[in-house]
């Protein structure tokens, strides 16, 4: 049955079986049971596997830099606060190339949904390790395996003051659109990191290991207890999943009275001038 976000025109370039499949059809899935109109949803993303899922949505979307999809957001959402604004992209892509705008977009708390594509190594240059590939992965490139500990983005967003913070996987497509509308739903900067399996360049970290290396977090789990939540975003695995953290926080749209488009706002070009004029 076609879907609204469903784009059949454009071909697909992921290697079969990967795990962007299924991300894609995730959020197609929850843009559709939230009701959300093409016309209000805008995506921007940088480069990579990851960073393609726009191109195959029939969305608004704005395709940049490596790393660089975090201040695209920011602009959009700053220009029009009445839009839903999604970064998204590759672990590399967002926590390597990007890792300072992730931080900032954090403190800031950016009014924006962050997803990251997390399948512990680069896809599109050919299988190298990648901020979250898990020490002792070997590749072409790291031939005596990983050395450096794996990134951890739910601890660092925490720190940095992160109102909302989940993790999920593909492998729980049920439970994995249920944090996603929770993470639509939320007002402020809501990261939310994904486990997906990359099945060429990743041998290691496939459907089975995050099937049999993950868990989800319980009932008794309080998503308002900040340390709770940073002891569970430490656990290595089995790793959990769900809502770590969610708290409400005076967003970047709200603590500078952004209430509308850009577009909407009348100026007065005589006060404009006399602005000019003392520039001079």
């Amino acid at each position: 049955m076609a879907r609204r976000f469903d784009n059949p025109d454009q071909p697909i370039s992921w290697c079969p079986g990967c795990g962007n499949f299924i991300i894609l059809n995730l959020l197609k899935t929850v843009f559709e049971e939230l009701d959300f109109a093409r016309s209000e949803v805008v995506i921007a993303s940088g480069i990579g596997q990851a960073a393609r899922t726009p191109y195959y949505m029939d969305a608004n979307m704005f395709a940049g830099l490596h790393g660089r999809a975090i201040p695209m957001a920011t602009g959009m959402k700053s220009a029009n606060p009445k839009l839903t604004v999604v970064a998204e992209g590759g672990d590399g892509d967002m926590y390597g190339e990007g890792g300072n705008h992730f931080l900032n977009a954090v403190r800031r708390d950016m009014d924006m949904v962050n997803i990251v594509h997390n399948n512990m190594v680069y896809g599109l240059t050919k299988g190298q390790a990648s901020p979250t590939s898990q020490k002792g992965f070997t590749t072409k490139v790291q031939v005596d395996g990983v050395s450096n500990e794996p990134f951890n983005p739910l601890s660092i967003a925490l720190a940095a003051g992160a109102g909302f913070v989940a993790r999920i996987s593909v492998t729980d497509f049920d439970h994995a659109k249920e944090v996603l509308k929770r993470a639509f739903t939320y007002e402020g900067y809501a990261l939310v990191d994904i486990f997906q399996p990359c099945v060429t360049f990743n041998k290691v970290n496939g459907y089975d290991f995050f099937e049999k290396h993950t868990y989800k977090l319980g009932q008794d789990h309080d998503m308002g207890d900040f340390s709770q939540a940073m002891e569970k975003a430490m656990e290595k695995a089995p790793f959990p999943l769900g809502v770590f953290y969610e708290k409400p926080l005076k967003t970047f749209t709200a603590a500078h009275h952004i209430e509308k488009p850009l577009f909407e706002n009348v100026y007065d070009k005589r006060e404009l001038q006399k602005l000019y004029d003392t520039m001079l």
